[in-house]
């Protein structure tokens, strides 16, 4: 099992970017116009940086649902791999089987 304030922290990225999303979308679709002088650039540039670090997409780690472990992440599932190896042994994901020959 991760700390709980990781797990936490992770959480509260989470809601940070989904509250600030759009306002950056909108600020980098302004900064993709090709019409806009280095001035005005600038000032775009200017507000992107003055929202919150922990709101930008990249800083976000994927954590399994069940331990809330960063590593070995499978996107599919939301599960890390130790999780994923119980619960198919387990017989509680359908259409998952431990392999044998």
């Amino acid at each position: 099992m991760a700390k709980k304030s990781s797990v936490q922290k992770s959480i509260n990225k989470r809601k940070l970017m989904a509250k600030h999303s759009k306002k950056r979308e909108d600020l980098k679709k302004q900064m993709a116009n090709p019409e806009l002088d280095f001035e005005e650039r600038m000032v775009i540039q200017k507000k992107l940086e003055a929202l919150p670090n922990n709101s930008c997409e990249i800083r976000h780690k994927n954590r399994c649902w069940l331990t809330g472990r960063p590593r070995g992440f499978h996107r599919d599932l939301g599960l890390c791999r130790n999780a994923l190896r119980e619960m198919a042994h387990k017989g509680l994901i359908p259409g998952i089987t431990k392999a044998s020959w």
